[in-house]
C-alpha cells in the first residue's frame, strides 16, 4: 500500500468516525479532496463557505459570517478528540494545523513503550567540553534545516512526490467533441453500466463546488440507485463542449435530509445564463426526502461559444446534483419514453428501445410469464408490476403527451393459476389527478394472456414536470405490463 492510499483510508475512517452527514464530516470531507487534487495548495475561505455551507459568491462577507472559522476550529477540536480518545488506531493520523485550511497527514503513531534498560553509571565530561558540544549539535541542526529546505523546493524532489488525485480536477473544454455524456456528479470511481445498458462516468467538465458522500438508505422511485451516492454542492456549474444541435438534457437529484426532517431548501439553475429551475425544491418536486427525482428539458443547445453552460446557485437552500445526463434530441419534440416492467432493457420489432423498469413506487414485479397473443412483441410482456402502485414519469413541461399503458391478464382465467374470470380483478388508473380507468377489467376485455392497450391523449404534465400514473386495485391487484409516454406535435 503506498502512503497516498494509506491517507486516502485514514481519510474515509475518520469522515466515517465523525458522522458522513454531520457538518464536521462533510468539512473534512471536502478538504481532504481538496487536498488530493494539490497537497500544496492552499484554501480560501470564501471557496470553502460557497461550496461546502452554502453560501452565495455574490453576498458572502467573511467579515459578517464566520462560518468557516467557526466550522474550521470544530472540526480541529474534533480530530484531535478521536485521536486522544483513541477510537482511531493507525499508522497515519489527520490534522488542521492552526493558521491554515489544507489538511495534514502525520505517519507514524507514537513508539511503544520501551523496556527500561539497566542503569549505567553516570559519565562526565569536563567544564570546558560543554561549550564545544552545544556548538557542534547548533551546527548540524542549521546544516540538516538547511539541507531539507534546499531539498523540498528543488524542481527534481517536488516532481518525486505522489501525483495528486485527478479525479476532482476539471476538465479543460475542447468544443465541438461530445454529442452524448452521462456523468455522477461527486463521483470519482469507475464507470458504472445500467440496466438499460447506458454508460455512466465519473463528474467531469465541472466548476467550483465540492463532493459529498449521501449516507447509505434505500431510494424511492428510481432502478438507479448508484446514481445518488454523491452529491456535487455548494455554488456550482458545468462546462459542456458540444457539437452543434439539439439535445435534451436530465437532472437528477435526491434530498439530504432523513424521512421527519425535512427543511425548505430550494435553490436556481440557469442554462447559458438564462433561468432553467427557479426556486427548484427536490423534496417537493420529488414528494418526499428519501425520493429520487429528475428534472427534463428538451430543444437544449450550446451557446455561440460551442458550451452548455449550467449554474447552480442558492436561495434558501444549497444546491446538490446527483447525476446529468446530455443526449441527442428532436427539435420541439421530447423522445418517446418507453418503459417495460422487465428488469433489462429491450428492442421491439420496430428496433424501438423499451428502458428497464424505471419510476416506479411501490407494488411488485413478476417476470415469470408465458407469451401473450395480439401482439407482434410477446417478449414485451415477460413481466408485469402489481399490486397498489404508481409511476411518475418526468417530461418537458412545455408538452402536451400521449400515454399508452399495456396489460395481459397473467394469473385469472379458467386454464390459469387464479382461476376464476371477470371481475377476478378490477382497478382504477388516475393520471395527474384527473380518471383515465375506472372499473378496468383485463379479463372481461381480452379473456387470459392477450394484450390490452388503452391509449389516452392530451395529457398535461403536472407542476413537477411528472406523468403520474396510479394504480389503484378495487377487487385483488391491479397490473401493467408497458407505459409508452410520447410528446404530440401541432
Amino acid at each position: 500500500m503506498t502512503s497516498s492510499d494509506a491517507e486516502r483510508r485514514e481519510l474515509q475512517r475518520a469522515i466515517d468516525a465523525l458522522g458522513r452527514s454531520t457538518r464536521p464530516g462533510r468539512l473534512l470531507e471536502y478538504l481532504g479532496n481538496k487536498y488530493f487534487e494539490n497537497p500544496q495548495g492552499q484554501l480560501a475561505e470564501v471557496d470553502i463557505a460557497i461550496d461546502v455551507f452554502g453560501r452565495s459568491a455574490k453576498t458572502f462577507d467573511s467579515t459578517e459570517d464566520a462560518v468557516v472559522r467557526v466550522e474550521v476550529h470544530r472540526l480541529r477540536k474534533k480530530l484531535r478528540e478521536i485521536y486522544e480518545k483513541a477510537e482511531l488506531r493507525t499508522g497515519v493520523q489527520i490534522a488542521l494545523p492552526a493558521g491554515t485550511y489544507v489538511l495534514q497527514f502525520i505517519t507514524g503513531a507514537p513508539p511503544a513503550a520501551a523496556e527500561p534498560a539497566a542503569a549505567e553509571p553516570a559519565k562526565r565530561f569536563p567544564r570546558w567540553a560543554l561549550p564545544g558540544g552545544l556548538a557542534i549539535v547548533v551546527g548540524l541542526l542549521v546544516a540538516g534545516a538547511l539541507y531539507a529546505f534546499y531539498k523540498r523546493d528543488r524542481p527534481e524532489t517536488r516532481e518525486l512526490e505522489s501525483p495528486p488525485a485527478t479525479a476532482e480536477t476539471p476538465t479543460p473544454p475542447q468544443p465541438g467533441q461530445i454529442t452524448e455524456l452521462h456523468i455522477m456528479a461527486g463521483y470519482s470511481g469507475s464507470e458504472v453500466i445500467d440496466n438499460s445498458g447506458v454508460r455512466w462516468t465519473p463528474d467531469q467538465y465541472f466548476q467550483r463546488g465540492g463532493s459529498w458522500s449521501r449516507e447509505s438508505g434505500f431510494v424511492r422511485g428510481t432502478s438507479r440507485p448508484f446514481l445518488f451516492s454523491k452529491w456535487r454542492t455548494g455554488e456550482f456549474g458545468y462546462d459542456f463542449p458540444l457539437v452543434p444541435g439539439t439535445y435534451e438534457l436530465r437532472l437528477f437529484f435526491v434530498s439530504p435530509y432523513k424521512v421527519g426532517e425535512e427543511k425548505l431548501g430550494n435553490f436556481d439553475v440557469a442554462l447559458n445564463g438564462q433561468p432553467l429551475l427557479s426556486a427548484y425544491d427536490m423534496v417537493m418536486s420529488a414528494n418526499g426526502a428519501d425520493i429520487a427525482d429528475e428534472q427534463v428539458f428538451r430543444d437544449v443547445s450550446p451557446g455561440p461559444n460551442g458550451l452548455l453552460q449550467l449554474w447552480f446557485s442558492n436561495r434558501i437552500g444549497s444546491p446538490m446534483l446527483s447525476a446529468l445526463s446530455i443526449t441527442p434530441g428532436e427539435p420541439g419534440r421530447l423522445k418517446p419514453i418507453r418503459i417495460t416492467m422487465q428488469p433489462t432493457s429491450f428492442v421491439d420489432h420496430e428496433g424501438q428501445r423499451w428502458r428497464a423498469d424505471d419510476y416506479w413506487q411501490n407494488g411488485f414485479r413478476s417476470t415469470d410469464r408465458p407469451k401473450v397473443s395480439g401482439t407482434e412483441d410477446p417478449e414485451l410482456f415477460g413481466a408485469e408490476r402489481f399490486g397498489r402502485f404508481r409511476y411518475a414519469i418526468p417530461v418537458d413541461r412545455r408538452g402536451r403527451y400521449t400515454v399508452k399503458l399495456h396489460f395481459a391478464e397473467f394469473y385469472y382465467g379458467p386454464e390459469l393459476a387464479g382461476k376464476g374470470g371477470a371481475g377476478s380483478r378490477v382497478f382504477h388508473v388516475f393520471c395527474n389527478g384527473q380518471s383515465l380507468l375506472r372499473d378496468f377489467d383485463v379479463y372481461k376485455e381480452a379473456g387470459s394472456l392477450r394484450m390490452v392497450t388503452k391509449t389516452f391523449t392530451g395529457i398535461a404534465p403536472s407542476a413537477f414536470g411528472k406523468i403520474n400514473l396510479d394504480f389503484e386495485p378495487v377487487v385483488n391487484n391491479a397490473t401493467v405490463s408497458g407505459i409508452e409516454v410520447i410528446e404530440e406535435q401541432d
